[in-house]
């Protein structure tokens, strides 16, 4: 059985780029029959396209339409059981976290971030999880999740803040380290002023403690640090990985492989590396599928693939979660 058990709605900032990606998503989700009644690529077809754009945009991502697009193209990818998140940042209701964790001041780097999150943190929770819940009412099979960014000294807020919700499963990541967001394009030339092998024990000593928190079912994309390309000698982490595997095991909480950085991002490989998924596996940590989509046309890519990374790898089983429970499946049936 597959499952693709990380995705998303949406995810801004709200650019030119933003809107194309969201039209191609468009043209690529919907039928044929529906968008060819005028020749292809006429101006005709071009405003069918756009009044769903504008449509699209009226309604927002958490409607059925836009929802169901993820649900049909994912099960003509195979995938028979669905996981969705959000981001956290993406939430009012949590914004006192981010504006308390990150670097938000006067230097550059907190201009740039106090500008991405005005620009991501534009909606309620409640309509995501009306969706997502009414979806299960109508014999989708969906469970709903959240994405939450891992602190260091946030827990205790966190923990507080996620009580007053009922999910199925909830995703810890780590995206900021000492408040800077590294996988922001427009940070990362702060890779260049640091020491690489230090930045790489920094993120796993926050994942480390994201797993020990008791907070998370799952943990995701373990060394998604590598984004940009930055990163040392793989033999240096290889220790690294060892004492995530252990913690993670010892705190029986799972992770996944995710393939968003494989096609979305400069470093295209998956998280984690081979080597990384190999030490995962001799210490018996579960793992889930992810493709870690935005839009609807990219659920479920490259998972094909990562389902012979866990083969070559040894595993044998992968999991999802259902009203906070983990179940085992079968890797391939």
């Amino acid at each position: 059985m597959k499952v693709d058990f990380h995705f998303h709605l949406e995810e801004g900032p709200y650019s030119a780029s933003w809107l194309h990606r969201t039209v191609l998503a468009l043209e690529r989700t919907t039928p044929d029959s529906e968008l060819l009644n005028s020749p292809s690529h006429s101006i005709d077809w071009a405003k069918e396209l756009s009044k769903r754009l504008a449509e699209r945009l009226e309604t927002g991502c958490f409607s059925d339409d836009w929802l169901h697009r993820y649900f049909h193209q994912g099960k003509a990818k195979g995938i028979e059981y669905f996981g969705i998140v959000d981001h956290l940042y993406r939430f009012e209701e949590f914004r006192s976290y981010y504006n308390k964790y990150m670097i938000l001041d006067d230097s550059p780097l907190g201009r740039i971030q106090q500008y991405w999150l005005d620009r991501v943190c534009v909606s309620s929770i409640e309509p995501f999880i009306s969706l997502v819940e009414k979806a299960k009412r109508d014999g989708f099979p969906v469970s709903i999740g959240v994405e939450a960014d891992y602190f260091p000294g946030g827990e205790e807020e966190l923990k507080e803040l996620l009580s007053s919700y009922k999910f199925d499963y909830v995703i810890g990541s780590v995206h900021f380290l000492e408040g800077w967001g590294f996988d922001n394009p427009e940070t990362q030339d702060l890779f260049k002023e640091k020491d690489l092998t230090a930045l790489y024990a920094m993120l796993f000593d926050y994942v480390k403690g994201a797993a020990s928190s008791g907070l998370f079912h799952i943990i995701a994309h373990l060394d998604n640090l590598k984004v940009f390309n930055f990163r040392p000698d793989e033999r240096k982490l290889a220790p690294m990985y060892e004492d995530v595997a252990a913690t993670l095991k010892k705190a029986d909480v799972a992770t996944e492989i995710n393939t968003g950085l494989a096609y979305r991002y400069p470093v295209k490989e998956a998280c984690p590396s081979r080597t990384f998924l190999q030490i995962l596996h001799k210490h018996g940590v579960p793992i889930t599928l992810s493709s870690d989509a935005h839009f609807p046309d990219d659920i479920g890519t490259q998972l094909d693939e990562a389902v012979q990374m866990l083969s070559d790898a040894g595993y044998e089983e992968i999991v999802y979660f259902k009203e906070g429970k983990r179940i085992a499946i079968p890797l391939q049936d």
